[in-house]
């Protein structure tokens, strides 16, 4: 297709010469029906949902008995303000976020590191091995991770007991039960594992002989090279994990049933969310409660894309 450059000056005698034939109208036509499922999938599943549920979000609107929904402007947004549950489920979020986003990339980071390794046989083996759990439904996961952390008969603590150590009560402790969710999400580290391979191979090997010159050691060459060199990959891996945790639902709710046990540490904002609009049925107030997230959501990734440049190496970015 024609393109009018970009010193050429724009009058309507050029646009008649660039004007586009009909055997390229054809070809935009067929590409708008060949993406129009995903359009319509985008309108009908994410856009007028969101827009529904903003729309609730100003309404006293109960699932059961929709037909007496009613106005209430602002009231929902006030009670939300007033509602100890919001701010103690936040609170929970917070305090496993921040166990398990730098867990959540340390693991997979020092697992891509070790098969890398120039002298390591089997590297695919092992790829394999560390990617596998990810293909496996992770309700099944959660069930398995209930025997292995059970305080009497589960295998860490019985690994523990033969070192001499008293195990914990992972599942029925406020403090053991973030570590032990945190060991839980272990068992999806695969795909930011395979990402920080696939960014580290990519880094010159000129950059690692300079550092041998220069007499660095390994530590050296990993800190001052490497990090930076795939800090793109740690900014995207940290993005999804922070919505994610924020998201953070199904093993608390599989877990524990949707209780919150033991003793609300495990109410997350995402299950308190759910138990309100669906298990209540206030679907007015859980709007409320879904658009305050997505505002928290909003704000701290704006805040990391404002952090990024000054952290974040881009290879081939212009200075």
């Amino acid at each position: 297709m024609k393109t009018i450059a970009s010193t050429e000056i724009v009058t309507p005698e050029t646009i008649r010469k660039n004007k586009i034939g009909p055997k390229e109208k054809s070809r935009q036509i067929w590409g708008l029906i060949f993406i129009s499922p995903w359009i319509l999938g985008i309108l009908l599943w994410y856009l007028i949902p969101m827009l529904a549920s903003f729309a609730f979000s100003f309404y006293e609107f109960d699932l059961v008995r929709p037909e007496e929904a009613r106005f209430i402007g602002m009231s929902n947004y006030v009670q939300l303000l007033r509602d100890p549950l919001v701010y103690e489920s936040l609170w929970v979020t917070i305090k496993f976020a921040m166990i398990a986003i730098p867990a959540s990339l340390a693991l997979p980071l020092g697992f891509a590191w070790l098969l890398t390794a120039k002298n390591l046989r089997g590297k695919a083996l092992f790829r394999t091995f560390f990617f596998l759990p990810t293909i496996v439904p992770f309700v099944s996961v959660v069930f398995i991770w209930n025997g292995f952390l059970n305080t009497q008969t589960g295998w860490l603590n019985q690994f523990l007991k033969q070192l001499g150590i008293a195990g914990p009560d992972w599942l029925n402790s406020t403090f053991w039960i973030y570590p032990a969710l945190a060991m839980i999400g272990f068992w999806s580290v695969g795909n930011a594992m395979l990402l920080f391979i696939a960014s580290i191979q990519g880094i010159p090997n000129e950059l690692y002989e300079a550092a041998d010159v220069d007499g660095a050691n390994s530590w050296h060459k990993f800190r001052h090279i490497s990090i930076p060199m795939i800090s793109p990959i740690i900014f995207y891996n940290l993005i999804l994990l922070m919505i994610a945790i924020f998201n953070y639902f199904l093993v608390p709710f599989v877990l524990k049933n949707g209780t919150g046990d033991p003793a609300n540490a495990t109410l997350f904002y995402s299950l308190y969310f759910f138990k309100t609009a669906f298990t209540f049925n206030d679907m007015g107030y859980g709007a409320t409660l879904a658009w305050i997230l997505f505002m928290i959501i909003l704000m701290i990734t704006i805040f990391l894309f404002g952090t990024a440049r000054y952290w974040v190496f881009y290879q081939y970015e212009e200075a």
